[in-house]
């Protein structure tokens, strides 16, 4: 059950990608290892002294399964943590890291910029149902950062890149100055996906994956993966995985091993085609602002540069100078580029935010009139590239 661990760090990424978690099938010789899709697993000779909530051991899927464990064993390599735990998508990786981490009277410091589901979970749930203090703060700013810490502070958790504005946070200063006042630092990585920025080598405790996005890479399985040390990823598993429920399918656990071999050729054509496209938009004089941190004029740049050394990911956002319908317009006229949520896919993505969002006034005044979040595909630059100028085109936009 378990793979041939290529952890050393004298490997190359995409070595370990391709090899990590992987091994030759026992029973079979198959070079792959096979989709199990039991639920249940053989008991020993006297199963009377199983504790029925343990994880990790062949026993139920819901307490850890075959190919879950495969999957761990690669993500744990990747990423450079001590251990590993795959869920059932992205924001139950999130919500059992905190379930798991907080409890009532602790404090939260989390990023302005994040995903939905972490402004609901830290702004409302837990702090509604279960007594959890929480401060939003520009991660940005390490100063802001500074003056939110409180004695009870236990967890400063940073998005970075953040969705959807690209904030980009310092992640090696926020370690320093999370360790300095005992609390743990998770960070978010979705954007960068661990070819691009390994927060953990940079000082954070806990990483945290949607495996739906970037290592999955196809659009077609959700999940989701928190790496760090092995007594945080224990309590994980034995309160999201196993009591809570959150455990991955077998299936989507095949599907995304498969589809992090390729992370590493994947990540270097979206970085590539994302910076073209941000070139590109740019210079054109109806685009109102363009965020993306491979710009020299992000202000998160230079941060970016040190801690992205690979690329900066293949999200661009930018916002046009027009009313709400011709938004939409633009939109309705792409032929390349699909109207979808989402990121990480083979194939471009783009979705309009419009000027309501109940979060608008943590972003970027920029933001506030509507703005796009594109997700850069593999496909030749050249046809994201024209696809974008003949909608443009066609809205007028070129005209005013």
């Amino acid at each position: 059950m378990m793979g041939k661990r290529v952890y050393d760090q004298n490997y190359g990424f995409q070595t370990r990608a391709i090899h990590s978690g992987n091994d030759i099938d026992g029973e079979t010789g198959a070079i792959k290892r096979p989709i199990t899709m039991a639920n249940s697993y053989e008991l020993p000779y006297d199963p009377t002294n199983i504790n029925w909530s343990s994880a990790g051991e062949a026993l139920y899927t819901r307490n850890g399964g075959a190919n879950q464990q495969y999957l761990q064993d690669k993500l744990k390599a990747l990423e450079g943590g001590e251990d590993a735990v795959v869920l059932a998508s992205g924001v139950a990786a999130l919500s059992g890291t905190f379930f798991a981490l907080l409890n009532e009277g602790d404090h939260v410091i989390f990023s302005n910029i994040t995903y939905i589901a972490v402004y609901r979970l830290l702004n409302e749930l837990l702090t509604d149902k279960y007594g959890v203090e929480s401060t939003i703060v520009d991660t940005s700013d390490i100063e802001a950062v500074k003056a939110a810490i409180k004695p009870n502070t236990k967890l400063i958790h940073v998005e970075t890149p953040g969705n959807p504005t690209l904030k980009i946070s310092d992640i090696e200063e926020v370690a320093k100055l999370a360790h300095e006042h005992g609390a743990l630092l998770s960070v978010d990585n979705t954007f960068a996906s661990p070819y691009n920025q390994r927060p953990i080598e940079l000082g954070a405790d806990i990483v945290i994956e949607s495996l739906t996005k970037y290592i999955n890479g196809h659009g077609d399985a959700m999940g989701g993966a928190v790496i760090g040390p092995k007594e945080v990823i224990e309590k994980i598993k034995a309160q999201a995985m196993i009591n809570l429920g959150g455990a991955i399918s077998p299936f989507n656990a095949w599907l995304i091993m498969r589809g992090a071999a390729t992370l590493p050729l994947r990540m270097r054509q979206h970085n590539a085609n994302a910076l073209a496209v941000a070139e590109y938009l740019e210079k054109l004089p109806f685009v109102s602002f363009v965020a993306y941190p491979g710009l020299e004029n992000h202000p998160g740049h230079e941060i970016a540069k040190k801690q992205m050394p690979q690329g900066f990911g293949g999200v661009v956002s930018f916002g046009i100078k027009a009313d709400h319908d011709t938004y939409n317009k633009v939109v309705s006229y792409l032929q390349v580029i699909t109207s979808a949520v989402s990121l990480g896919h083979d194939e471009s993505l783009i979705v309009f935010l419009g000027e309501d969002d109940e979060r608008q006034y943590l972003y970027p005044e920029a933001f506030h009139n509507g703005f796009y979040r594109m997700s850069v595909g593999l496909e030749d630059v050249e046809d994201i590239i024209g696809d974008l100028k003949q909608a443009f085109e066609k809205a007028g936009l070129y005209e005013k």
